[in-house]
């Protein structure tokens, strides 16, 4: 019998919101898994993320309380440099060995960058990959040609439904599909905190209690994107 699959969100989270929570509880679902939220450690500059590492893993675990099967991880703000994914999977292989089955979370824009990502072809050797699939769009192959054929050629083959990751313990890749697209946005939720705009209504209540307790998100530097990715190249 085969074990249960483990899913591994990994993100900033800066700061979390209902649709993070949307695509934990998909992914969750689709697949009979439990989820780990994985936030990234503090980048190596100052600018790439507005709440500070402790912050943003107090925000994901108000967010998560009481959610069945959906768990945080703060693996990566233990571990100096970057938080590199195939480290994170590494040290997962090593505490749950080698015949678990796990699977790494990713968004359709993340899959077109994955190339640059550290090490990026062994990902395959130590999990899945789970891509969240736009309603009504799957992974636009002729995109990814386009942009990242070495990651297209890395998929053939590869490709399964996402309720049978948990029959191996990686190499396969699958699509996560949501019923309906998300307007949430980290970006635009700083955006409107620092403009004094409605936002609340995007959060679960205890982490927006703790934004307005803690001053988050008020200045106005923070309505910018972080100038890089709080993961990977």
């Amino acid at each position: 019998m085969s074990s249960p699959l483990l899913i591994c969100y990994g993100g900033s989270f800066d700061p979390v919101h209902n649709g993070h929570l949307a695509v934990a509880r998909a992914a969750r679902d689709a697949c009979a898994a439990s989820v780990l939220l994985l936030p990234a450690g503090d980048p190596p500059h100052k600018d790439n993320t507005h709440a500070d590492a402790l912050q943003r893993a107090a925000m994901l675990e108000l967010a998560v309380a009481g959610e069945a099967g959906v768990l945080v991880d703060r693996r990566e703000l233990q571990r100096p440099g970057p938080s590199y994914t195939v480290d994170t999977l590494r040290e997962l292989r090593r505490e749950l060995g080698s015949a678990a089955p796990v699977a790494w979370l990713i968004g359709s824009d993340s899959l077109r960058q994955l190339h640059t990502w550290h090490r990026w072809r062994e990902l395959f050797d130590l999990a899945h990959l789970l891509c969240v699939q736009r309603p009504g769009a799957g992974v636009d192959a002729a995109q990814l040609r386009r942009v990242a054929p070495e990651v297209l050629a890395e998929l053939e083959g590869r490709s399964v439904p996402p309720d049978t990751l948990h029959a191996a313990p990686a190499g396969g890749f699958a699509q996560l599909p949501l019923p309906q697209l998300r307007e949430e946005s980290s970006t635009e939720l700083r955006r409107r905190i620092a403009a004094g705009e409605a936002w609340q209504s995007w959060l679960p209540p205890a982490v927006a209690a703790y934004i307005v307790r803690n001053g988050l998100y008020r200045d106005r530097a923070a309505i910018l994107p972080p100038s890089s990715s709080s993961d990977r190249p």
